[in-house]
C-alpha cells in the first residue's frame, strides 16, 4: 500500500485572491470555501480527493520567511512556453531570479512568483490537457 497526494496547501494573506489567480492559470474551478477563509481549487468536473491534487489556499497573517523548500512546475497545455510565459506575465505573474542564468538547452525553464511571491516555474516541454 501507498500513499497519494490528494491536495496541496499554500499559506496565503488573501487566500481568495490568489485562489482565483491560480484557477485562471492552471483551468480549474472553486471546489470549496471553508469557514477560517480557505479556498480549494481544482481541475473542473474533479470529484473530492480525485486523481490531480487540488490547491488548498490557507489564511496566514504572516508569510514563511525565507526560501520555500517546495514549488509548483508548470507545462503548457495549448500554446509553447514563450506564449505561455506572456499569459502568465499579463495574469500578474513576476519573473524571479534565483540565479537560475539564461534559457539554455541545458536549462530551459522560468522561474517566476504569484502575486503573493510563491515561486513555481515554466518548463519547455507541452503536456496534454487533463482529459486529453
Amino acid at each position: 500500500m501507498a500513499s497519494r497526494i490528494t491536495e496541496l496547501v499554500v499559506d496565503s494573506r488573501d487566500p481568495a485572491a490568489l485562489a482565483a489567480w491560480w484557477a485562471e492559470v492552471l483551468g480549474y474551478e472553486v471546489q470549496g470555501t471553508e469557514d477560517d477563509g480557505a479556498v480549494e481549487i481544482g481541475p473542473p468536473g474533479q470529484p473530492p480527493k480525485g486523481p490531480v491534487p487540488t490547491l488548498l489556499f490557507a489564511p496566514v497573517a504572516h508569510p514563511t520567511p525565507g526560501k520555500l523548500r517546495l514549488h509548483l512546475d508548470l507545462n503548457a497545455t495549448d500554446r509553447d512556453q514563450d506564449a505561455e510565459l506572456a499569459r502568465l506575465l499579463v495574469l500578474g505573474a513576476t519573473p524571479v531570479d534565483v540565479g537560475q542564468g539564461p534559457l539554455s538547452d541545458t536549462m530551459t525553464w522560468h522561474v517566476l512568483a504569484d502575486p503573493e511571491g510563491n515561486e513555481f516555474c515554466l518548463l519547455a516541454s507541452t503536456v496534454p490537457p487533463l482529459g486529453g
